[in-house]
């Protein structure tokens, strides 16, 4: 496989083949984020994608342990159709044992595919969509830069779900700021109308170089206390209603791994936040913490 650059993934892919389909990210403007603003977006040739997936498979050992696949970079459901088409046939052909192929995604992305299109990507393999709204507070979502404000992902939501897809929600703790209360609430509310399979929260980091880094050194921007932090979670789990979403905060950026399925562990997680925020349950150490 042929790699430009850092690779990045969710937790829960880390078992999987990646493909990097695409380089960097064609919205890039986020003012958190670090991941791609060394790289200029780019489509790959198909047949560079197609070759790197017969290189994977030429390792027979591989091929036959291939479960899943996930296709970088930073939204790759950007591609056009013909690419993911033939990138999907072609992988279910290599690699027999694959169950699940996926994505990162803007809502942008979702929303700018036709429902057949969706649902064609959908029998010919892509299950799964990661999507980072982050807040569901329009006021943060314009101030970072997101793209997308929250109607537009619980559009992007409804099309992935008609055509039979499921969501992975990332939220982002501290993202707001001052506006913690709101980004919680809102977010939770927005998490209920996605209604995902999985949601997980990661918290903010800040990170040299970026908008949000710049904002910070301005005094514009703080990244609230851990408590804080604690509370956002806790309102999160507390008040949205998903039908059925595996829940996580196992990433090395939280400061409370949590994991359970919503609603059935609402109120366990929630005890376990509130235990933390007492002092009761130990804080991941800030040196562990990381991105």
């Amino acid at each position: 496989m042929r790699y430009e650059g850092k690779l990045y993934r969710p937790p829960s892919e880390a078992d999987s083949l990646i493909l990097q389909a695409t380089i960097g990210c064609s919205w890039n403007h986020c003012t958190y984020c670090d991941m791609y603003r060394e790289k200029t977006f780019r489509v790959r040739a198909l047949e560079e994608s197609l070759a790197d997936l017969h290189s994977a498979a030429a390792h027979v050992a591989v091929g036959e342990r291939v479960e899943k696949l996930f296709v970088a970079d930073g939204d790759a459901l950007t591609l056009p159709m013909d690419h993911w088409l033939s990138i999907l046939d072609r992988a279910r052909v290599l690699f027999p044992s694959l169950r699940r192929v996926s994505c990162y995604a803007m809502a942008r992305n979702v929303n700018e595919k036709s429902e057949a299109e969706l649902a064609r990507l959908r029998e010919a393999g892509l299950s799964l969509l990661y999507i980072g709204p982050e807040s569901g507070d329009d006021v943060t979502l314009k101030r970072i830069a997101k793209g997308d404000d929250s109607a537009a992902h619980v559009l992007a939501a409804r099309r992935a779900h008609d055509a039979g897809m499921q969501l992975s929600v990332i939220a982002l703790l501290g993202i707001a700021g001052e506006r913690s209360a709101e980004h919680a609430t809102a977010t939770a509310k927005l998490v209920t109308e996605m209604d995902p399979a999985f949601f997980s929260a990661l918290t903010v980091t800040v990170v040299p170089g970026t908008p949000l880094h710049t904002l910070e050194r301005r005094g514009r921007f703080t990244v609230p206390p851990v408590p804080e932090l604690l509370r956002e979670l806790r309102a999160m789990v507390d008040l949205a209603r998903p039908t059925s979403s595996t829940f996580r905060t196992n990433h090395a950026s939280n400061y409370l791994p949590l994991g359970g399925e919503l609603p059935r562990d609402r109120e366990r997680i929630v005890e376990v936040i509130d235990a933390a925020l007492t002092g009761a349950v130990p804080l991941r150490p800030e040196r562990h913490r990381g991105l």
